[in-house]
Parts: structure tokens; sequence; C-alpha cells
């Protein structure tokens, strides 16, 4: 008995998905809509509201001139310094310094969240990279704050300032928004929304329609089927 009522039930949940799928199907031209929408509004709002910011990168080598790039050990160190500059970089002085530098006229937290540094796998490269609406100023920034950092090297390592492997340059097109991804997204979140909607109202629709509903919900067998047929106006 207890096979049976299972096997009920999972028959009852395939036709119930089945009956999804004709419902969204039925709708589809409602899920295009909410699509397009979607993208319109949110592509709109990103080319209209969203400001662009233009990310610039300047580069130094941590090792010094008068590091002995034979040295293992001088290598070895090298490697392991550089998370530990990279959390330097970080702190107040030298972010202050890098405004004083370039000459803003904005606070510690707010250049700070702007800034950023990485290094790449296995070397003793530090990449600078700083964030602005003005893509010059962009390259201003990252420039000062790679100098900075190589001052900073030299007082803390007591050596020759590092060189400065690459200088940031004015980038031509913005980090961010990106203006298609964002509006590939809305566009997804409209037409996602819009099958909510549908099958919410699909799930909370309890009326019988049709004989399969009488079976399935009233558990009675229909001795006919009468088609309702509207009548035209006579013209």
């Amino acid at each position: 008995m207890d096979e049976l009522t299972q096997s009920t039930k999972q028959e009852e949940m395939e036709i119930d998905l089945l009956e999804l799928f004709h419902v969204l199907l039925r709708k589809i031209w409602l899920i295009l809509i909410c699509l397009v929408a979607g993208a319109v509004l949110v592509g709109g709002y990103t080319k209209i509201f969203v400001t662009p910011q233009y990310s610039a990168s300047a580069t130094i080598y941590i090792l010094s001139n008068t590091t002995s790039i034979t040295s293992v050990t001088d290598l070895q160190i090298g490697t392991e310094l550089t998370s530990d500059f990279a959390e330097i970089a970080k702190t107040r002085p030298v972010v202050e310094a890098v405004i004083d530098e370039v000459g803003l006229d904005e606070s510690y937290e707010s250049l700070a969240a702007r800034l950023s540094t990485s290094n790449p796998s296995e070397t003793h490269l530090l990449k600078m990279t700083a964030t602005d609406p003005d893509p010059q100023r962009a390259a201003d920034i990252a420039n000062a704050y790679a100098d900075i950092m190589a001052s900073q090297i030299a007082d803390i390592m007591n050596t020759d300032q590092p060189n400065v492997a690459e200088q940031a340059v004015a980038p031509s097109t913005p980090s961010s928004p990106n203006l298609m991804k964002n509006t590939l997204l809305g566009g997804v979140a409209g037409a996602f929304l819009a099958c909510l909607v549908i099958f919410v109202q699909f799930m909370m629709n309890d009326t019988i329609q049709t004989e399969e509903d009488v079976r399935k919900y009233l558990n009675i067998n229909t001795l006919a089927v009468m088609p309702v047929e509207k009548r035209r106006k006579a013209s």
C-alpha cells in the first residue's frame, strides 16, 4: 500500500512539473518581455548613473641593486618579504604620503579603498594598482604609490631603493562597470522574476479546469465532457 501511495505521489509530481512546463511555455511572451525590460533597465541605469572607474598599475622589483641575485638565501628572503610589503602598502603613512604627493583632497579611508597590491606568483614583483574616475589621475596615483613604496622598502631593508619595473600609464578603457555583464544579469533577473510569479500563480491556482483535474483532486471519474462554445455576436 505504501509503495502504491508513493508511486501515485511521484506520478502526480511528474504531472505537475509537466503542467508547469506547459504553463511557462504558454507564458513565454511574458518571460521574454521581462527579460528585455530587465536588460534595458539595468543596462540603462549602469550607462547613465554609474560613474566609470579606471585602473592603472605600476610595478616595483623589491630586490635592490645591492642584493646579490646569485644568492639563493637572498631570493628566498625576497619572496617571503613580498607579502609583508603588500601589507605595509596599506598603512596610513604610505597612503597619506600618496595623497600629499599627488595633491589629493580626500581622506586616508577614501584613497585606501581605491588602492590595491598584488604579487604575481613566484616573483619578487609588487604590483601597485590605483582606481579613479579620471584615467590620468589613476596613473599618477599608481606611480606615486610605487615610488613611495620603493622608498619605504629601502628604509625598512636598509638598502638601496628598489627599481620601478613598470610605470603606470593612463588606461583607455574603464575597468568598471561591466556594461555587458550588468545588462545580461538584468535580463536574467527579469526573466527569473517572471518565472517566479508564474510559478506562484500556478501553485496557488486550485480551480478545477480539466477532466484530469477532476480525477486527480476529487478522485472520481468523469462520464462525459461537454465543451463550452462561446456564442458569437450577431453582426
